[in-house]
């Protein structure tokens, strides 16, 4: 049982949160959460490289020079690869880089995540997070009090807040995401997670309410 400090807007402590992070995930499998990471990060490329062959290289197909009595190594086209300006041997072809694993591993994951997070008291609890209107100064100033000002931070909250957005949108390295957003890519790339105490409460309802997943026996 793991005993979070929760704060306030002003970084003061108002309370604890006790949980367990078994209650996420009854174990961390470090090669799920890095196949589950190469997924995100594969279905990000944009496969769009491509360079041209010989065959699409402008450019004469005459011979350089007659084959024999020059004393150089024969020699056909211009385009060939071995010369400067010709065609690639092997060339790029443009690609598609994605691909799914199941939707079971990866829920898994973002729950495997959020509880190394806890277990690495790299996470921050905050009470709650509201905004009249998009106000960027003070959700710096929130940061500053929690000591997350000026670090990659990821901030979830329950659900979708057109406030809370905004008003971290000019931040610099600063994503908000809501919990049914999250996976394990966002959770474990920045430096730090604040998380409100709503958000967490409806991460631990999605993982009751899960089936239990069995993790990958592999284990690096």
């Amino acid at each position: 049982m793991v005993s979070l400090p929760v704060y306030n807007r002003s970084g003061d402590e108002v309370g604890t949160y006790d949980i367990d992070p078994a209650e996420l995930a009854p174990r961390i499998s470090k090669q799920l959460l890095h196949d589950v990471v190469v997924m995100y990060q594969s279905n990000r490329r944009q496969g769009t490289a491509k360079t041209k062959s010989r065959g699409e290289v402008a450019g004469t197909t005459k011979k350089m020079y007659r084959q024999k009595g020059t004393g150089n190594a024969r020699a056909g086209s211009r385009r060939s690869p071995i010369r400067r300006g010709g065609g690639r041997a092997h060339p790029k072809r443009p690609q598609d880089w994605s691909y799914r694993l199941p939707k079971k591993a990866l829920r898994l994951a973002t729950r495997m995540a959020v509880a190394s997070r806890i277990g690495d008291d790299e996470l921050t609890l905050i009470d709650e997070l509201k905004f009249d209107a998009p106000k960027t100064k003070e959700m710096a100033a929130i940061l500053k009090a929690l000591k997350l000002g000026g670090m990659p931070l990821l901030v979830a909250v329950d659900g979708y807040d057109a406030n809370v957005y905004m008003s971290a949108r000019n931040l610099a390295h600063v994503s908000v995401l809501p919990v049914s957003d999250l996976n394990a890519l966002e959770v474990l790339r920045p430096r730090r997670v604040l998380m409100t105490k709503a958000a967490l409460d409806a991460l631990r309802q999605k993982a009751a309410a899960a089936k239990p997943d069995a993790a990958p026996s592999s284990e690096p």
